[in-house]
């Protein structure tokens, strides 16, 4: 079942098409990575599923609701559906953990103070970070900065993660430790996760489903084998990393 689609989507700012007519159909309970270029895209396509963006023509239809006709009201109410890891975890840097991951209980649930406590408690020990919620969040690394982003993102239980270049910036070891809890996500908590990245080994190693974003289309969708057999020769020069090819170097 599809739980994310989208259909004939396409956004300009000014002269910039962005998205050109994409069409795209993620997969409930999987891990769908989204890959593509530095600037090609991926960012403005995230925000079109969360209803940040409107596109200017297509539809985005998130569990078999179209949003794109929403209220600013209503949109508040699908996207309780969601929880997101942005690409630099996005904590308040003025809260200790426990409070950053407490935050979206107190603003979208009317649960006492005891058991707000709680579901912090259990989400960061479900990500390792078990009694760290006394720190703040320059007392961390990168990876558990990252990791407490996570805990703040299941702490509403939602059905789909949204994460956002997760392993950028971190080194093989810790982009590893990512890449299982980005797996975890899926198999212990039931949600099906969208990543956004242009991390092949880290898309190799997690992803159920890979779809390429190529000049405001997807160009490619399969399983991590069937992509890296695709016979496109973009798609193959993506993948490889490879600096001569039909993908310009600017």
């Amino acid at each position: 079942m599809d739980i994310i689609v989208l259909k004939d989507v396409h956004k300009s700012f000014g002269p910039q098409k962005v998205l050109r007519g994409l069409n795209l159909n993620l997969h409930k309970d999987n891990v769908n990575v989204i890959i593509g270029k530095s600037g090609g895209g991926k960012s403005v396509l995230l925000k079109h599923i969360i209803g940040l963006l409107k596109p200017d023509k297509g539809q985005v239809i998130i569990d078999g609701q179209d949003i794109v006709p929403l209220s600013e009201r209503e949109l508040a109410t699908v996207r309780q559906k969601f929880g997101m890891l942005f690409q630099e975890a996005a904590l308040f840097d003025s809260l200790t953990v426990a409070e950053n991951v407490a935050f979206p209980l107190k603003e979208h649930t009317k649960k006492k103070h005891k058991e707000i406590m709680e579901i912090v408690e259990e989400k960061l020990a479900q990500v390792g970070l078990k009694g760290m919620g006394y720190k703040m969040p320059s007392e961390l690394s990168g990876g558990m900065r990252k990791r407490v982003g996570l805990a703040r993102a299941l702490a509403l239980d939602p059905q789909i993660v949204l994460f956002d270049e997760p392993t950028s910036g971190l080194d093989p070891v810790m982009s590893a430790a990512i890449n299982e809890l980005i797996v975890r996500t899926k198999e212990e908590f039931g949600a099906t996760c969208v990543v956004i990245s242009h991390d092949i080994p880290a898309t190799m190693a997690t992803a159920d489903f890979i779809f390429m974003l190529y000049e405001g289309k997807i160009i490619a969708t399969g399983t991590p084998d069937e992509i890296k057999h695709w016979d496109d020769p973009v798609v193959q020069q993506f993948i490889h990393g490879r600096a001569k090819g039909p993908i310009r170097v600017v």
